[in-house]
């Protein structure tokens, strides 16, 4: 025993100063981190974690996420030790142009790391999703001889992340579906950035979490025994999550910086760096010093990896032949493929119809969710106005985690990062569901979804001042703009029913985030939706336009009712319905040109929103009827009338651009 403990020491060294080095070397990065949770990281990812470094992808692996993602050289430490595809040389590139070792851990951009960190708050409740479709998977397909999902997630996460509101709402849920194969190490070591954490969070976290319905452990995060028998300890209760706080020292090692705020974000410094290796016995030199016994304790993980994926490929073998339709359902939904003819349950909407889009949505999911078995969601308490409900949803809970409805209540942050978590797993399509005026609240997850370019689907209703009575707080003006504004995310304001559930169509197949901004209000259908896919199509055109007239959403009747008034003044325009700008952008010029001629200069846009982004399309000269600042409280058709957005404004604004008013 005292020769494993003694390499369970030189292993955490290894991670210590692996860290501290390229942080050095770079002069930039946080080496507190790192330092202080290098030995109860190293027993969980060498000990306790299944996982195959030889492929990173393999399905039935357990989740690790690092939601203390400013200690990233923590995890890349660990990375290149256990023999993911992370060589030495990325690590003496940290946070270097074109390195696999970025500043802050990213998805999709190093092997092993499971999502982008760095948003304190971000991993920790991204990693609830990740559990929820752990639960989930396995309820569904799991036998008693062949439990085919069975993994665990595994967090490390900071006091930062504990302080940030959106780790309080999912972690509440977490308690509440009682995710017993959730754990939690809390790098507990009392120190942010400002100094001492008694500074502002005095509360006691572990009765905190009790009240949440978690299991709660104390350990020293420097005693690998106890670390590993927390661990054991937090499996054997499968009916609760578990939160370890693991009293650890920032910066453990450094004589001079051990335990003080001055070690969590800047380099040791090279006097001090030398101190802190002479203090532990570690060499002074050369830097990234990887002892021979710890590379080769380390990499047979990779080796038992490899054993423990091939014992469990040989049970998925043995479930296919058992099984035959379960596992080609559940091989179909890993793979990220969609069952065969599943559009083909889709609505179509007769023209005149009259459906508000959120309505037409729900007509959609119904439809998408009795053809695509792997896809699930719900709405943070919102669920008759979002209609994000199938008919045939069973809820999710406690006792039976095989329903495909989640009842968030009312937290859109954590509910956006819980879907990210539940993408992120694999083997599920999710979305979720809330009034657009509390984007908001959600931002931060939508952005990691972007920045991930995960298909995440969220949905936003009560898109504008059609809203009505519930007045300014409730009437988004500013939010299109602001999901415009966000790489990588497509989003549709659909003009009807045909178009929404269009959007769906594509949604179900993205390869990137998808946001959803429809309508409280009933709106006339007025298109085949056949459009949609190219972002923007000419939806009612005349003989040689001279003005062009762009919408989305419900103002595109405006812009429809505006066209028939030019006209009987003898004024020939061209609507254009535009409810996906992303698509539209991503056509080639020849079909933009063929929609938004470069010769009709005379343009105007009505949207009821403010106006920003729209100066792409309208030029220098082109015109906007829309929103000028917030909305206010009164029945849907005073607001248009009263905010001067009509058909009529919009006439009299052609008209201005052609010089004939």
């Amino acid at each position: 025993m005292q020769d494993l403990a003694h390499l369970r020491r030189r292993c955490a060294d290894t991670i210590r100063f692996l860290s501290a080095d390229a942080v050095q070397k770079a002069n930039s990065g946080h080496p507190g981190m790192p330092m202080g949770m290098a030995d109860a990281a190293a027993v969980l990812w060498t000990e306790r974690m299944r996982h195959n470094p030889a492929d990173p992808t393999w399905f039935n692996r357990d989740r690790f996420v690092l939601s203390a993602g400013h200690g990233s050289m923590l995890l890349y430490s660990l990375l290149h030790l256990t023999g993911y595809d992370l060589s030495m040389d990325q690590i003496r590139s940290f946070r270097q142009w074109g390195s696999k070792t970025a500043g802050h851990p990213e998805y999709r951009h190093t092997p092993g790391v499971e999502m982008t960190t760095g948003p304190l708050g971000q991993g920790i409740s991204t990693a609830v999703g990740m559990a929820i479709a752990e639960r989930h998977l396995a309820a569904r397909y799991n036998t008693i001889t062949h439990p085919i999902i069975n993994h665990y997630t595994y967090v490390i996460a900071s006091d930062g992340d504990l302080m940030e509101g959106v780790s309080h709402e999912a972690c509440a849920i977490a308690g509440h579906l009682g995710l017993g194969k959730l754990i939690v190490l809390y790098d507990d070591n009392g120190i942010s950035i400002d100094g001492p954490t008694s500074l502002s969070f005095t509360e006691n976290v572990l009765k905190r979490y009790e009240a949440y319905g978690w299991q709660t452990i104390e350990a020293d995060g420097h005693n690998p025994e106890e670390v590993l028998a927390a661990i054991d300890k937090a499996k054997a209760d499968t009916d609760r999550p578990a939160i370890i706080a693991c009293k650890t020292h920032i910066g453990f090692g450094s004589p001079n910086k051990q335990g003080k705020s001055s070690a969590h974000g800047s380099p040791l410094g090279t006097d001090e760096l030398k101190l802190a290796k002479e203090t532990l016995g570690w060499p002074i030199g050369p830097e990234f010093y990887v002892p021979d016994d710890v590379f080769d304790y380390m990499l047979s993980v990779r080796i038992n990896g490899s054993k423990l994926q091939s014992e469990w490929e040989d049970l998925m073998a043995d479930y296919r032949a058992e099984y035959p339709e379960q596992s080609v359902e559940l091989d179909r939904a890993i793979a990220g493929i969609l069952p065969t003819n599943w559009e083909e349950a889709l609505p179509n909407f007769a023209l005149g119809t009259k459906m508000a889009t959120r309505e037409a949505s729900g007509h959609a999911l119904n439809a998408l969710k009795t053809a695509i078995p792997n896809l699930l969601g719900g709405s943070a308490d919102l669920t008759p106005s979002n209609n994000t409900r199938a008919k045939a949803d069973v809820s999710m809970n406690h006792e039976d985690f095989s329903g495909r409805y989640l009842h968030f209540g009312v937290r859109e942050h954590g509910m956006g990062a819980i879907v990210n978590g539940i993408t992120l797993h694999g083997g599920l399509l999710a979305y979720t569901g809330t009034f657009l005026a509390f984007l908001d609240y959600m931002r931060p997850a939508v952005r990691l979804a972007a920045l991930m370019e995960i298909p995440s689907l969220f949905v936003f209703t009560h898109d504008s001042i059609g809203l009505g009575e519930d007045g300014p707080t409730h009437q988004p003006v500013e939010h299109l703009a602001s999901i415009r504004a966000m790489p990588n995310v497509i989003n549709f304001r659909p003009a009807d029913a045909n178009e929404t559930v269009a959007a769906w169509k594509y949604a179900v197949q993205s390869h990137l985030p998808v946001t959803f901004a429809l309508s409280r209000q009933g709106l006339p259908v007025v298109s085949s939706g056949e459009g949609v896919a190219c972002g923007a199509y000419v939806l009612s055109d005349a003989p040689e336009p001279q003005v062009l007239l762009l919408s989305t959403g419900s103002e595109v009747q405006i812009a429809l009712d505006a066209q028939k008034l030019l006209l009987s003044e003898g004024i020939s325009s061209r609507v254009v319905s535009m409810p996906c700008w992303e698509l539209f952008e991503a056509q080639d010029d020849a079909y933009k040109a063929s929609v938004l001629p470069p010769s009709i200069t005379a343009r105007v846009a009505v949207e009821a929103a403010n106006q920003f982004g729209w100066e792409r399309y309208l030029g220098a000269n082109g015109a906007f009827v829309g929103m000028k600042g917030f909305g206010a409280s009164a029945p849907i058709d005073d607001l248009y009338r009263n905010f001067g957005i009509t058909a009529s404004a919009v006439a009299l604004a052609a008209k201005t651009q052609l010089g004939l008013a």
